[in-house]
């Protein structure tokens, strides 16, 4: 839910399908509703659970009077668990997309990598590429060559954030 808060603002690195008509305060905005839905059901499930071990630590010896409460309790998960799911799948998981245009974006304005910097100019020089960047509000390579540390071609082969974030 979280990454798909935007449109303009917040994470928004998933483009979420738009199910239903958008935000009734905010015109544009997708929400969130099917992974609230399931979220809502994993909080019953999880309510069912508390339920179940409860009235199960209420048998006594051989005899449980409570099976009735723990079956119901049972079935109830595994029905609102089958059917979320199958919702979730078919109305979110099959339209949901990464925005890769934004997700570019967070991860070339990213000072994380600059770790990668360490091994090759210390934790000094890395360090102050960092604030640089901060201060001048420049691109980690922006504040790297203009610092002087690093030159363009080392920039683009110490930090491969194409390497650093593809699929395994």
């Amino acid at each position: 839910m979280l990454l798909g808060s935007g449109p303009r603002a917040g994470f928004a690195e998933l483009i979420l399908p738009a199910n239903e008509p958008g935000s009734s305060i905010m015109p544009g905005k997708v929400n969130p509703t099917q992974a609230e839905a399931l979220a809502m059901v994993c909080c019953r499930v999880i309510g069912n659970h508390t339920t179940v071990t409860l009235a199960n630590g209420l048998g006594t010896l051989e005899l449980n009077a409570y099976k009735p409460v723990i079956i119901y309790s049972l079935l109830q998960s595994v029905s609102l668990l089958a059917g979320a799911a199958s919702s979730f799948a078919e109305h979110m998981v099959e339209g949901v997309e990464a925005d890769r245009e934004r997700i570019a974006e967070l991860l070339d304005r990213s000072l994380m990598p600059v770790t990668a910097l360490n091994p090759h100019i210390g934790y000094d020089k890395a360090a102050e590429i960092a604030k640089l960047a901060v201060q001048r509000n420049l691109s980690l390579r922006e504040a790297a060559i203009a610092s002087g540390h690093v030159t363009e071609e080392q920039f683009r082969q110490w930090i491969d954030l194409e390497g650093m974030t593809r699929e395994v």
